[in-house]
This record gives structure tokens, sequence and C-alpha cells, in this order.
């Protein structure tokens, strides 16, 4: 008999040599997760940041929309106030009232969470609230066509 193998079987390699070989693969993918789950963070912080703008415009424009009679805080320290403390410090809200409408514009700055990139730019949010109709502004109430008493 011949001691020469035969193409068509492999010949099969010894466990003991593939040992590590796991952990090598997985140390050379270490860095491409690093950078993903990065990337995940930063984009939820960046979310968040712009939920935040715009929940800071709608309650400030809300307070803007009430009578300055009815107000208990200004509309610039509500919008504030709606936000979360972290958000909010790096925050800007503008206020304009006029006509029948008040509109609330908010700018958050996104966080950083990658080294060496401090600035993404800031997230901005508008909101525009209805004015609520005054007796005052519907006029003199007349009872004609009312129901006698």
């Amino acid at each position: 008999m011949s001691t020469v193998r035969s193409a068509a079987r492999p010949r099969r390699r010894s466990p003991r040599r593939d040992r590590g070989q796991v952990s090598i693969e997985f140390l050379g993918f270490l860095p491409i997760l690093l950078v993903v789950a990065l990337a995940v963070v930063q984009l939820g912080l960046a979310a968040y940041a712009v939920q935040q703008a715009g929940t800071g415009a709608r309650a400030a424009a809300r307070t803007a929309s009430m009578d300055p009679a009815d107000r208990e805080t200004d509309p610039r320290s509500a919008g504030l106030a709606a936000m979360s403390g972290w958000v909010a410090r790096g925050a800007g809200i503008t206020v304009s009232e006029g006509g029948d409408e008040a509109r609330a514009t908010a700018r958050v700055r996104i966080p950083s969470i990658v080294p060496g990139i401090d600035d993404f730019g800031p997230a901005t949010r508008s909101a525009t609230m209805p004015r609520p109709a005054t007796p005052r502004a519907l006029g003199p109430r007349t009872d004609e066509g009312a129901a006698p008493r």
C-alpha cells in the first residue's frame, strides 16, 4: 500500500493549532464595534437635544399665548424650566408675541461624546400657539336674541 494520501480526503487540522483564533478575530473587530457604539450613543444624544428644544419651544409659546395678566412666569423661563437641566444650561429661547398668535424658537447645543469633536451645531425648533380670543377683543357683548329671563 502506498503512503500517499488521496486528494479527495482533506487532511484534518489539529484543534490545538486553532486555539486563540477567535480572540484574535475579536480584537481585530473591537475597534469597529466601539466606533459603531459611539455613533449610536451620539445619535441618541442628538435626538434627545432636538426633542428637548421642541419641548422648550412649545412651553414658551404656550406661556406667551396666555393673557399677560394670567401668566405665572415669563415665556423664556417657562421654556427653560420644561427642558432637562443639563440641556437648558446651553439653551436660548426667543419669543415673539403679536396679533393672534405667539411664536417661540428654542436653540439647544448638541452635546458630544466623541473625543476631539465638540461642535455638532445647534438643534433649533419652533412652536406657534394661537392666542385665545378675549371678550375685549370681540367687542361689547349684546343680549340680542337671548331668551327672556
